[in-house]
């Protein structure tokens, strides 16, 4: 059942993936999502799910028309946070509430764990997710406070290390 769950979670992500114009972008795997978010003896994510009420299914196994993935971060300043990395609703439940059950859903999580906030990323173009997470309460903070967000990628990281000054040098 898990690993059912996890490909359906994986066509899911897909799908969002698309709709975000970066196809190419999904590398992780079925067993890769079973195993960090199920089978660690601490999931390195939660993912919350939604299910059609309509009687639809998806083939034999359990229909899954959305989902929420959320983990755990840290602010040195405020402590606990939640950051949620996707929020999908397939393409034909969009307009039905399912967007703002799940994000409800995530924000009861949040709450319960004690954090300080939610934190999220949208895409400068999605004007429907910026539009309904702004009716919804959040803000911007590229717009609010002037922050940026940053990805460095492996052979980035690699070359973090490789630029790295040696023990006794002072950086130019």
């Amino acid at each position: 059942m898990v690993t059912c769950f996890a490909l359906l979670l994986q066509n899911r992500a897909q799908e969002l993936a698309d709709y975000e114009k970066l196809p190419d972008q999904v590398r992780n795997s079925v067993e890769g999502l079973r195993r960090d978010g199920f089978e660690e003896p601490s999931p390195l994510f939660r993912c919350l799910v939604a299910e059609p009420t309509d009687g639809c299914g998806q083939g034999d196994g359990p229909a899954l028309i959305g989902f929420a993935l959320c983990y755990m971060t840290y602010s040195t300043w405020k402590g606990r946070a939640l950051y949620m990395e996707d929020l999908y609703v397939m393409p034909q439940y969009r307009g039905k509430g399912v967007g703002s059950q799940l994000l409800a859903a995530v924000a009861e999580m949040c709450l319960s764990l004690g954090c300080c906030h939610l934190q999220f990323s949208v895409l400068d173009w999605n004007s429907p997710a910026i539009s309904f997470y702004h009716s919804r309460g959040a803000k911007d903070l590229t717009q609010a406070e002037g922050w940026h967000m940053f990805r460095v990628l492996p052979e980035d990281l690699h070359q973090m290390i490789s630029a790295r000054p040696k023990p006794g040098t002072t950086e130019p």
